[in-house]
């Protein structure tokens, strides 16, 4: 049963992990930022990654190195919550 659990917790931050790397890329081709899921992705992302861009606002105006962080954070309560189950 906690095996179960765990396979849950690891695939939900895998697919939050892939949407902010999709969010992060969509960044760079403005054409697809009118697209479905580039909309749903940034709807759900955006306000965890706006938690980092307070602490490490943009280089210049160009550079976001927020993300890092993000990722950085996420694999830790990733790490966090997997620690539980065993």
């Amino acid at each position: 049963m906690k095996a179960y659990f765990a396979s849950t917790v690891h695939l939900l931050f895998v697919t939050y992990t892939v949407l902010i790397f999709l969010r992060l890329l969509s960044s760079w081709f403005p054409g697809w930022q009118s697209h479905r899921f580039v909309r749903f992705a940034a709807f759900y992302t955006d306000p965890y990654l706006n938690l980092f861009r307070r602490v490490l606002p943009p280089l210049g105006g160009l550079l976001d190195l927020s993300p890092i962080l993000a990722f950085f954070a996420l694999r830790l309560m990733e790490l966090f919550f997997l620690g539980l189950f065993r």
